[in-house]
């Protein structure tokens, strides 16, 4: 079972924290790829899925019979082949819930895996000033970095503190998705949002 170190506001390591064996799997990059393309698609404004055969209205009965016609035998009007049919090998926006779930199982493990995580007891700040979250930053090595906050619950502090700095995104653990995971250099969990995050995935 993997062990990350816990530390405080001060960057300090209190203890050592066990991680569910959730995110000790063998990454399955495929997916996580998927799920990457798929939620770049949804940022976008217009859509490019298509309906695949199964999916165009009509076509329920064969349009002639199978011999003597001179014509070659057909299933359906609504098959590739015909306008109006189908499309075969377009791109199909979708991912199932246990796809969903294992490309962001993934996402994590491979944050575990390049030593990319940080847990912190709580964060909390006094004053809403954003040399808090400098101070912070400093104190856990990461100031050049990209870093990810994923927090059990919004702080109004945090919020103010953090909304200057370019390279810090804030997210509750709720909300936490593969693309913000794959897109910091170093994601920064406090305890609780953690095992959150471990009862939603196990």
């Amino acid at each position: 079972m993997k062990k990350v170190k816990l530390i405080n506001l001060k960057g300090e390591e209190v203890k050592e924290l066990k991680v569910n064996e959730i995110f000790d799997i063998t990454p399955n990059d495929k997916v996580l790829y998927d799920a990457i393309i798929l939620q770049q698609a949804s940022l976008r404004q217009g859509t490019h899925s298509t309906k695949t055969r199964s999916e165009v209205r009509g076509g329920g009965r064969k349009p002639w019979k199978q011999k003597g016609t001179g014509h070659a035998r057909q299933g359906s009007i609504r098959a590739v082949q015909w306008v109006g049919g189908g499309r075969y090998g377009t791109p199909v926006p979708k991912q199932n819930r246990k796809e969903r779930r294992l490309a962001l199982k993934s996402a994590f493990a491979h944050k575990f895996l390049d030593g990319e995580v940080i847990v912190i007891e709580e964060l909390v700040f006094g004053t809403p000033k954003t040399k808090e979250m400098a101070t912070l930053l400093k104190n856990m090595k990461v100031e050049d970095k990209k870093v990810l906050f994923v927090v059990d619950q919004f702080e109004e502090n945090v919020i103010l503190a953090s909304r200057n700095l370019q390279n810090v995104a804030l997210i509750s653990s709720d909300e936490v998705n593969v693309l913000d995971i794959v897109n910091s250099d170093v994601m920064v969990m406090t305890e609780k949002a953690l095992k959150d995050v471990e009862e939603v995935l196990k």
